[in-house]
C-alpha cells in the first residue's frame, strides 16, 4: 500500500512540474521579448536603447495579470528594469541585468516563453548568467570587448 501511495505521490508531482513548464502566456512571452532587447542593447554598448527597451520591459510587466504571475515577481522585476531604464551609464545597467537575468531565468522555468529553445548563457568575468534565442554567445555584460565570451549552460524548452 505504502509503496501505491509513494508512487501516486510522484506521478501528481511529474504531472505538476510538466503543466508549470507548458503554461503559456502572450504577455509574458512580450515581456521575454523586452528581456531580449534589453539584452541585446547592452551587447551593442548602447546605454540609450538599453534605457529605453527597459522602459518597454516595464510596461509590458505592468500588463501582466497578477493571476499569472504574482505581484510579488513582477515587482521585482519592474523594480530591476526601473533602475536599468533610469541609469545613464551601460555600467550601472550591466550590473542590474544580473538581477534582472536571474529572475528572468526563474520565469522561463515556469512558462513557455518561446516556441523555439531558450539558452541559459553563463559569463565567467561577470560571474553572471542571461537568456538568449540562441545558441551563438553575445555577451551584454562586456559588450564590443568581450562580445564572445562565455558558454551556454542550459537550454529550457
Amino acid at each position: 500500500m505504502k509503496k501505491y501511495i509513494i508512487t501516486a505521490v510522484f506521478s501528481l508531482f511529474s504531472i505538476i512540474s510538466i503543466s508549470a513548464q507548458s503554461k503559456s502566456d502572450a504577455q509574458v512571452s512580450k515581456l521575454y521579448q523586452n528581456y531580449i532587447t534589453i539584452k541585446t542593447a547592452l551587447a551593442s554598448d548602447d546605454a540609450d536603447k538599453t534605457s529605453k527597451a527597459a522602459a518597454e520591459f516595464i510596461k509590458t510587466a505592468s500588463a501582466i495579470d497578477y493571476k499569472v504571475v504574482s505581484e510579488g515577481n513582477l515587482n521585482v522585476l519592474r523594480k530591476d528594469a526601473t533602475v536599468i531604464s533610469d541609469a545613464r551609464s551601460i555600467a550601472a545597467q550591466r550590473e542590474t541585468f544580473s538581477n534582472l537575468s536571474d529572475n528572468m531565468i526563474a520565469l522561463t522555468k515556469e512558462f513557455k516563453l518561446s516556441a523555439k529553445p531558450v539558452f541559459v548563457q553563463y559569463c565567467p568575468m561577470a560571474d553572471a548568467s542571461w537568456l538568449s534565442n540562441e545558441k551563438q554567445i553575445s555577451n551584454p555584460y562586456y559588450g564590443s570587448s568581450m562580445l564572445t565570451c562565455g558558454s551556454v549552460k542550459s537550454e529550457i524548452k
